[in-house]
């Protein structure tokens, strides 16, 4: 009912930059927070950066300064571009979005199906 497509990933030199977009489409009445998630091998899954529709934003101690959250346009987009990267921020980065659908008042959380950005030299 709902997909989250990623896009952007890549391999980038240490220092480079990079930016990733998630759309998202379906059945969707609204969207209040959307958020990135990275997954590195053998680690959990951990939150990047979350924004809500009011425009408030969040950041995981990690990448402070370095990143940056926004919303779109279009409000169902959500973009991270991530600058000064380093070797640790290599991951499988995920989007998140709390949606409610047209056909009833519950929200749920949806998930992308992850993009694979790769710091190195």
């Amino acid at each position: 009912q709902v997909q989250l497509v990623e896009s952007g990933g890549g391999l980038v030199q240490p220092g480079g930059s990079l930016r990733l977009s998630c759309a998202a489409s379906g059945n969707i009445f609204s969207i209040n927070t959307m958020a990135w998630y990275r997954q590195a091998p053998g680690k959990q899954r951990e939150l990047v950066a979350v924004i809500t529709s009011g425009g408030s934003t969040n950041y995981a101690d990690s990448v402070k300064g370095r990143f940056t959250i926004s919303r779109g346009n279009a409000e169902n987009t959500v973009y991270l571009q991530m600058n000064s990267l380093k070797p640790e921020d290599t991951a499988v980065y995920y989007c998140n979005a709390n949606v409610r659908l047209v056909t009833t008042p519950l929200w749920a959380g949806y998930w992308g199906q992850g993009t694979q950005v790769t710091v190195s030299s």
